[in-house]
């Protein structure tokens, strides 16, 4: 019945669904980027395909398998690759009314919860064009993102250097796109944001990929502060 219900909820909003699939193609294409690296890079087929399904956080799947690649055991990749992932608890909390309160629900939730779905769904105007959105776009983002990294992994070193594509640029661009209504319309956002970017681009030369943003969370400190003298 429940499930009924929230596919009933999504049905009605079909210009998420449409404006959904810009970021599913951008996750697809650096699916089948990843999948394409890991292969090459000397790993068997099922090691990203698996990570993709159950680990799924896809700049943390990148550094943990650059490690692998570049000679560092399991242990030094998972470590990495939890220490990016890190900054999805500050995500959490932001969706955290959003994804429902069913265990279920925040069980698969919890899964879904990515850069680019928190952003897709905190950019709707209300709860439930937000709750809409969350799953439009995590469920969505999750089923392409899989596909493109068999399909990548299965293609190999077919797709020779994925760089030269521009593979690896389309994420970033789709998220830059995705917050960019939110910068215009809250100053304490486009506040935090500037701080953040600072930290992170002071810090860069001097710690390891990855460790920039993390840093750059602390930009929320001045949203959360702004917002609390406001109340």
């Amino acid at each position: 019945m429940r499930t009924t219900e929230r596919t009933s909820r999504v049905a009605r909003y079909p210009e998420l669904i449409r404006d959904a699939s810009l970021v599913w193609l951008a996750s697809g294409v650096v699916g089948v980027s990843f999948g394409a690296i890991s292969v090459t890079g000397g790993l068997p087929v099922w090691v990203p395909v698996v990570m993709s399904l159950v680990v799924y956080a896809g700049s943390a799947q990148f550094s943990a398998v650059g490690v692998l690649l570049a000679g560092g055991g399991p242990v030094a990749a998972a470590a990495t690759g939890l220490l990016l992932n890190t900054r999805t608890a500050a995500f959490s909390l932001a969706v955290a009314e959003t994804i429902g309160r069913g265990r279920l629900a925040r069980l698969l939730g919890a899964h879904l919860v990515t850069d680019e779905t928190v952003a897709f769904a905190l950019a709707q105007p209300d709860p439930a064009r937000r709750r809409a959105a969350f799953w439009i776009s995590g469920l969505g983002m999750f089923a392409v993102w899989n596909a493109g990294v068999l399909a990548g992994a299965l293609a190999g070193g077919a797709l020779g250097d994925t760089g030269t594509y521009g593979l690896d640029a389309a994420f970033p661009a789709v998220l830059v796109a995705l917050v960019l209504p939110a910068l215009r319309a809250d100053s304490a956002v486009r506040r935090s944001v500037l701080l953040g970017a600072a930290l992170a681009l002071a810090v860069t030369p001097a710690v390891p990929a990855g460790v920039p943003v993390l840093v750059a969370l602390a930009g929320l400190a001045l949203y959360g502060g702004r917002k609390g003298r406001a109340a």
